[in-house]
């Protein structure tokens, strides 16, 4: 074949691809808003994706599995689960296009496949959607506005319903957090509405009205007035982590349930995907959510822990500075965060080694960790050197992660990165807490000691793990294919 005819012949199939990403992109949609059915490509969202977005996300999705995920495969797949009578779900369409042209796929079509992989959806009844309120307003608490608001679909898991913020009733106040919400340094803007309505003192959000609530304490709060019911609070302002400080919440007329964004004393630490099941949201009503950093290290250490078996271990956190540091230097209740945020690698402590063992009881006392704040906005990294029982290899250790990454119950937890040129940027906006950079993986000699490159969103991939764990408290998580 000629050049001219090899060239025509390109340009026709890159048409074709850009066509089936259309179509794609249409389906997609329509199934998240007419049927609340969540399609996403391994664990990568595909909602509000441009074409080139989608093409993109199906070639990592082949470097990912070694083999060719095509967007008009993925176009067939979404076609049949579009026909298919699904009640709200949460799909892995990549793991369905590699399933179905596997060898010793029984099915010669795709309806009959679907019907087959999807048998498990008949049993999930319709969902009771679960008033939320956000007591604060800060960096997580903006981002688990934005993302329950933009992912409502047609039969909401989480209602946002109200935010508590210390102020007092302000329109200038209430028009500042209108723009807080609506533009972001680091995240971009909001892909959405968010109009202030002071006379209602409220956030009109996506055409959905969230109060705004002033309150100085818990107690002040009656949150029936409001039309709130039954709530699941999180509490993501950092003041009150204890069980009795949380119970305050609890007693609030119209809360029923308490989601702490940071460690929590007193009350179960979990880490969403791996001690979650541990506990039964008809039993427990107060939980926290441990810390970004501990939800980044637990599921690889759990993979680890799994496989090999730990001995010891150290984990040293490069973490983004944040608000509790200073711009300048400046008096700090801690030492070495009075200096610029901006301008210095701030060693400071980490409480990440020890909270492990909250959610992996048998890594208690195996693990010491320390932090570096460094000067950049969001995007950290963790380094997990560790001494393991059984003697491994770059590749096997790889493999193991690449495994947890595809399939059980850490799929939504552990991104495997093929990317060999990744830095800190690149990972802002990922929804899942650990991404593992398989290219910097270091094993010693003899097998033994492996050090482990981990990084994370400490602000996006965070929330979503809050997100993750509140579905679960809430008793609203859908049908999940994955």
């Amino acid at each position: 074949m000629n050049n001219a005819l090899l060239y025509e012949k390109e340009v026709s199939y890159q048409a074709g691809r850009r066509k089936a990403g259309i179509e794609f992109i249409n389906i997609v949609s329509e199934l998240w808003y007419d049927k609340s059915i969540e399609l996403v490509l391994f664990r990568n969202q595909l909602i509000d994706k441009s074409v080139a977005e989608i093409i993109n996300l199906h070639e990592y999705a082949g470097e990912f599995i070694k083999k060719p995920i095509d967007v008009f495969d993925t176009v067939m797949i979404a076609r049949a689960i579009q026909a298919a009578q699904l009640p709200p779900s949460r799909i892995d369409i990549g793991k369905l296009t590699y399933e179905y042209h596997l060898e010793e796929n029984p099915h010669h079509d795709v309806t009959s496949f679907i019907a087959d992989k999807l048998k498990g959806a008949k049993d999930f009844k319709n969902i009771v959607p679960k008033d939320v309120v956000l007591y604060g307003f800060g960096r997580i608490g903006r981002l688990l506005a934005r993302e329950m608001v933009s992912k409502i679909g047609k039969g909401a898991q989480l209602r946002l319903r109200a935010i508590v913020v210390r102020d007092k009733d302000d329109a200038v106040l209430l028009a500042k957090r209108a723009s807080l919400l609506k533009y972001d340094s680091i995240h971009g803007d909001f892909q959405g509405s968010v109009v202030a309505d002071p006379f209602n003192n409220a956030l009109i959000i996506n055409g959905t009205t969230v109060h705004i609530i002033s309150a100085s304490a818990p107690e002040d709060i009656d949150y029936t007035y409001y039309g709130i019911n039954d709530a699941l609070l999180i509490d993501n302002t950092g003041a009150f982590t204890t069980a009795d400080a949380l119970k305050r919440h609890k007693s609030c007329a119209g809360i029923e349930k308490v989601l702490l964004t940071a460690p929590g004393k007193g009350v179960p630490n979990i880490v969403y995907g791996v001690n979650h099941e541990e506990y039964n949201p008809d039993v427990t009503h107060i939980w926290s959510a441990a810390s970004c950093t501990t939800n980044a290290i637990t599921p690889v250490l759990k993979a680890v822990e799994d496989t090999l078996g730990v001995v010891k271990g150290h984990l040293e956190t490069i973490h983004a500075y944040t608000n509790d540091q200073n711009l300048v230097d400046n008096m700090h209740k801690k030492y070495r965060r009075g200096r610029a945020a901006a301008l210095n690698m701030v060693i400071t402590e980490t409480g990440a080694g020890s909270a492990v063992a909250k959610a992996i009881p048998s890594l208690a006392g195996k693990l010491t960790s320390n932090a570096i704040r460094v000067p950049v906005p969001n995007g950290s990294l963790v380094v997990l050197n560790i001494e393991v029982e059984r003697a491994t290899s770059v590749t096997e250790i790889n493999e193991i992660i690449k495994h947890y990454a595809l399939e059980g119950q850490l799929v939504e937890q552990i991104k495997y990165s093929l990317n060999n040129e990744l830095v800190s940027s690149d990972i802002v906006g990922t929804p899942a807490p650990a991404i593992y950079d398989s290219n910097a993986t270091i094993v010693s000699a003899d097998g033994k000691n492996v050090i482990l490159y981990v990084w994370y969103d400490n602000e996006y991939g965070y929330s979503h793990q809050v997100i993750r764990l509140a579905k679960y408290i809430a008793k609203v998580r859908r049908f999940a294919y994955y």
